[in-house]
């Protein structure tokens, strides 16, 4: 009997029993093309032109292997709803998969695993907070996808690829490094058992020189699609090119709800775009004070001066120290401090280690320099809890 694939043998199972295939389709909940594409590969591994040749075969070896047409477990797990019954059920018993009820996403995983398992590209649109980066791929593993290849989930930068990847892992319960794993340039953790493998962008465009089809991948999601880097233009554009040659790779875009038309478009058409599912976000309330950064000019008592001679520009870092040892007098917290480049951090960092050291306030507290050239143990050092405040 040739070796068939889990999905392989469902499909065989259903179409034996004499389903179409948008019957067996929409049983094993995935789409026409990814079925035609196992029978293709189900003939060719028997030697077979037709269906009514593949019932001989399956009633004469079929038993041997295990898998009868129309088996009474196979037809109550699908009564039971269990559409891809040798997947969904194995991914149910190997992980321990769960929603958060608090993420908005949980709330669309139904039609969010419906769109996925029936369409070959599908846009998601969800706000910040939305959940989608590590829910998604726990959907893709419960219909299955990480069975016959890898879920791929791509992510602009290093220091998310690994923390995405720990938290995933966390949520399944499995060690970092097995059936959830994770690569960057320089160090990863892939096994043979991983099904979800996160990684930068990078990777995969390093990926592809190596398989053109990516045929090791069942799943692709790229995350965080609106910031349209040259990587992601040239990833999503190399996507849809290889489509047509890979009718069972499921290919997932995230976006925030910027523009996500503009991805639907971009793999199907003007008539028939590629479907979206819109998630809404979670907000919490945030408190704006305006710190100016001008102050009295020195000795300006004119009265006849112009505003502009009555004030005077501060330096930003003095700014910034004065910002940090205001919040110092209020509750304990850590800070999260933006600027627009390293030199600018290091500076801030310096400044900061500087009026630490003379304010008895601040005692204790840690400056935790964060930006893309630092390695990732020194970027992952920011997850670590502290004992005392931190500014990030």
């Amino acid at each position: 009997m040739a070796e068939l694939t889990e999905q392989e043998k469902a499909v065989a199972d259903l179409v034996a029993a004499g389903l179409s295939n948008k019957e067996a389709a929409a049983e094993l909940y995935v789409s026409v093309k990814t079925v035609q594409y196992d029978l293709t590969r189900i003939y060719a591994k028997f030697h077979l032109t037709s269906r009514s040749g593949l019932a001989v075969v399956y009633r004469e070896a079929g038993s041997k292997a295990g898998w009868t047409a129309g088996s009474p477990a196979r037809s109550a797990a699908a009564r039971a709803g269990i559409r891809r019954c040798p997947s969904r059920l194995a991914a149910a018993m190997t992980f321990h998969i769960s929603y958060p009820a608090e993420l908005p996403v949980s709330e669309r995983r139904e039609d969010l695993m419906a769109a996925i398992a029936a369409n070959q590209v599908t846009i998601i649109a969800g706000e910040t907070g939305s959940g989608k980066t590590t829910q998604i791929p726990k959907m893709c593993l419960e219909l299955g996808l990480g069975d016959n290849g890898l879920i791929g989930h791509t992510q602009p930068r290093r220091l998310a690829a690994r923390t995405v990847a720990e938290r995933i892992a966390e949520e399944v319960g499995v060690e970092i490094g097995q059936e959830v794993g994770f690569q960057v340039r320089f160090t990863g953790e892939v096994s043979r058992a991983t099904k979800v493998k996160l990684m930068t962008d990078g990777i995969l465009l390093a990926e592809i020189q190596r398989d053109k089809l990516l045929r090791k991948y069942n799943a692709i999601i790229i995350d965080e699609a609106h910031e349209r880097s040259l990587n992601i233009d040239f990833i999503l554009g190399y996507l849809k090119r290889i489509l047509p040659q890979r009718p069972d790779l499921k290919i997932i875009i995230t976006s925030a709800t910027i523009d996500p038309e503009r991805f639907a478009k971009h793999f199907g058409s003007d008539d028939e775009p590629s479907p979206i599912i819109e998630v809404s976000g979670r907000t919490f309330p945030v408190e704006i004070r305006y710190r100016p950064l001008s102050q009295p000019a020195s000795g300006a008592a004119d009265d006849e001066a112009s505003d502009d001679e009555l004030e005077e520009d501060r330096d930003p870092l003095d700014a910034v120290c004065d910002a940090v040892e205001e919040l110092a007098n209020e509750a304990p917290g850590d800070i999260l401090i933006f600027f627009s480049g390293e030199r600018e951090i290091r500076d801030a960092a310096d400044a900061l280690n500087a009026r630490i050291q003379t304010n008895r306030r601040l005692a204790g507290t840690e400056v935790l320099p964060l930006f893309a050239r630092l390695s990732l143990q020194e970027q992952h050092k920011v997850f670590h809890p502290g004992s005392k405040r931190r500014i990030v």
